[in-house]
């Protein structure tokens, strides 16, 4: 069967999912593009010319009819599998079925992103925002609990595409703000979203589902310790007997004992010659390339054994607008990772300008596993990381390079702001 057109979509993006999932679901065979980068294809004259908009989902069907606008594009590809049921079977359902989509997408997912965004430093932080924002997604999950707790499906007696849309709202949402203690108010839609996702269909295109404990919060930047002044010495005093203290003069003492510290098993490994303090007084104090620079002072003093080099990337570059908030974000994360500090250098850069932009960036860190170093931060899976070979690989060392240097472009994108975590 020739396919009825192609889906410009990424592998993470829940209204992707959902239109995949309609035309497995109906039967509808859909191709996608055989390489597809987002904010770099979508911005070619040759997409912008079917899709002025440069968004995603967008849709092109063999026939040369397009679309963008997930929701319209998933509507489009039910009614080509007719049989399917996926639009309801009256006029009535049709229009149920996209009502519940509506509700999900607009009050769910929406201020699920609302919310990340806060969290990650996209824009300022403020907690009445991010409070509200909880709120009105929880007053949604209700209506959305209340309605499918006596049925199996949002609209009559089989899957329409109202399922299909709420399970990939939820999906994403279960990731980022429908924690543990919000799921436990919502136990029908999520049986029904695990209906769902089950599906032998739609297994595939739903793939896992990571469950947060503690929705996504924000972690405000650490304060600068201000060094005491130095007292001028009392002059002496007559010896008086010791008197009980006021209330408000007494020493403050935590009301329960403090849980002993865990030690971390990153100070268990084997000892290594590179010191980590020296290199970022060397990254800080020299040029960064050139004789004599601090790139050199790296080649020559690290030790691959105990120390890896690693690049990250955002996950979610689709979501960046202005640049200097992305740089906010940067320095969210490197915030939020203090305390990896004695195991962790990063240069993490901003590349574009606004409403096009990525960021990306190298980190050293001790040992070869990522994941002990960065899961610190409660946003740490918000990142691609990838190990990179910077003696055996020229492509990997040039991008490391550059990446302190701060001179990295990528796909035509230069590095607009970065910083450091030292």
């Amino acid at each position: 069967m020739a396919p009825a057109g192609t889906l410009w979509t990424t592998p993470y993006q829940a209204f992707g999912k959902a239109i995949k999932s309609a035309a497995a679901f109906g039967g509808v065979e859909i191709a996608q593009p055989e390489a597809y980068e987002h904010f770099v294809d979508n911005k070619k004259p040759e997409f912008l010319v079917k899709f002025p908009h440069g968004k995603i989902p967008a849709w092109e069907g063999a026939d040369g009819f397009k679309l963008f606008e997930g929701a319209a594009i998933a509507r489009y590809v039910a009614s080509l599998a007719p049989n399917s049921g996926l639009l309801g079977s009256s006029t009535e359902d049709a229009a149920l079925v996209d009502q519940w989509a509506h509700l999900a997408e607009t009050e769910v997912f929406s201020n699920t992103n609302q919310v990340r965004g806060l969290c990650l430093g996209l824009f300022p932080y403020n907690k009445p925002t991010h409070t509200g924002l909880l709120e009105r997604q929880a007053r949604a999950l209700k209506t959305l609990e209340a309605h499918i707790s006596s049925r199996t499906f949002f609209v009559g007696e089989r899957i329409t595409l109202a399922d299909l849309w709420v399970a990939a709202v939820v999906q994403h949402g279960v990731a980022n703000t429908i924690d543990a203690a919000v799921r436990a108010t919502i136990p029908n839609l999520i049986r029904h979203f695990e209906t769902i996702v089950n599906q032998p269909k739609l297994k595939e295109v739903f793939g896992e589902t990571t469950y947060i404990e503690k929705g996504i919060q924000f972690v405000p930047p650490a304060k600068e310790k201000k060094e005491p002044k130095p007292a001028a010495p009392a002059a002496p005093k007559a010896e008086k007997k010791p008197k009980a203290k006021a209330a408000d003069e007494e020493e403050e003492e935590p009301l329960v004992p403090e849980e002993p510290k865990v030690k971390n098993p990153l100070d268990d490994l084997p000892k290594s010659t590179f010191n980590l303090e020296d290199w970022k007084r060397a990254y800080s104090n020299k040029d960064t390339r050139g004789a004599g620079g601090s790139l050199e002072w790296f080649y020559k003093n690290v030790d691959l054994e105990g120390f890896s080099v690693w690049r990250v990337d955002f996950k979610y570059n689709e979501e960046l607008t202005q640049t200097f908030m992305s740089s906010n974000q940067i320095g969210g994360f490197f915030n939020r990772l203090e305390a990896s500090r004695k195991y962790l250098f990063g240069s993490v850069g901003v590349l574009g300008t606004s409403g096009d932009s990525v960021i990306s960036g190298a980190l050293i860190l001790r040992g070869q596993d990522v994941k002990p170093v960065v899961d610190v931060a409660p946003d740490w899976e918000s990142y691609d990381y990838k190990k990179l070979d910077v003696k055996g690989n020229e492509e990997d060392k040039a991008f490391f390079e550059a990446a302190l240097a701060w001179d990295l472009e990528i796909n035509g994108k230069k590095w607009v702001d970065g910083k450091n975590f030292k």
